[in-house]
């Protein structure tokens, strides 16, 4: 059998190699040689790296649950409405808002219900814009389970914190809002090696965005700002145990991208829950 000589051999051969490869890192960069001919472009110009993304589900229903629970009591504000003789102004007490003596008492459920809760249109609204833009970015990372886990575990640390440094009764998903913000940094500092300048950028953008909305806060009255570095030091905390690491799978042709985790992510996330159950059950709050 005669060798086929370079000058010889067809660019159609290489074609789907070379298109397999670049459906998995990219077309080539200007200034790299080509492999035979000359360099053409396949994928377009705006083409991202396509990572193994989970599908979204759960973030519709939270931003469903905010929404829908704070029209309970405006609507009940509007027509003027008493639930078994309670005040309207007492309304978000009795659905459930942060208040630390009822807490001390026993009531904790109230960590978790006031993160449903919202003081103003304003407040929810701004808190539902930000998980419109942070929510689905977030789970389609970390997929569903994960995604839960982060959002609560860190509205549950936003309000621990809120509770062990503020005596002043507080509602809203701001605390796991800020999770969500260090949820995406730590995946996106975890995976800093693989998607490089998207990192960069990326973490750039969210380092950014918590000095505006840190600034904000200390710089208008009744924000609970313990709430926000809580939910925020636990969301980085939680989503570096949870964030999938992606990897380059060489021992297959071609090579893919795989999602892994870390093997004891789960139980440093549970080690962290209890963390939070022995600093409400130890420390004292400034009650109001």
């Amino acid at each position: 059998m005669e060798a086929m000589t370079e000058p010889d051999r067809k660019d159609d051969d290489i074609e789907p190699v070379l298109r397999n490869f670049e459906q998995e890192f990219g077309p080539r960069r200007e200034g790299e040689p080509p492999v035979y001919g000359e360099a053409r472009p396949i994928a377009p110009p705006s083409y991202r790296l396509a990572l193994p993304f989970e599908p979204v589900r759960a973030v519709w229903v939270l931003l469903a649950l905010n929404i829908a629970i704070f029209a309970i009591p405006a609507l009940l504000q509007i027509f003027r409405v008493t639930i078994n003789g309670i005040p309207i102004d007492d309304l978000l007490f009795a659905l459930g808002q942060k208040e630390n003596q009822a807490i001390y008492d026993g009531q904790y459920y109230r960590f978790i219900t006031s993160m449903f809760l919202h003081a103003g249109l304003l407040h929810i609204g701004f808190n539902a814009w930000a998980l419109y833009v942070l929510g689905p970015e977030s789970e389609r990372i970390y997929g569903t389970p994960r995604f839960l886990a982060l959002y609560f575990l860190a509205g549950l640390a936003g309000g621990v914190a809120s509770y062990l440094r503020s005596p002043i009764a507080a509602v809203g998903a701001s605390g796991a809002i800020f999770g969500l913000i260090g949820g995406l940094a730590a995946f996106y500092y975890s995976s800093r090696k693989l998607l490089g300048e998207i990192s960069r950028q990326q973490l750039g953008s969210l380092i950014t965005v918590i000095m505006i909305n840190l600034f904000i806060g200390f710089s208008t009255p009744r924000i609970d700002n313990n709430a926000h570095i809580g939910g925020l030091v636990s969301g980085a905390l939680v989503g570096w145990l949870l964030a999938p690491r992606f990897e380059l799978d060489d021992r297959l042709f071609p090579p893919r991208i795989v999602r892994r985790g870390l093997a004891w992510g789960w139980a440093g996330t549970l080690a962290v829950l209890a963390l939070l159950v022995l600093l409400v059950k130890t420390m004292y709050p400034p009650i109001q």
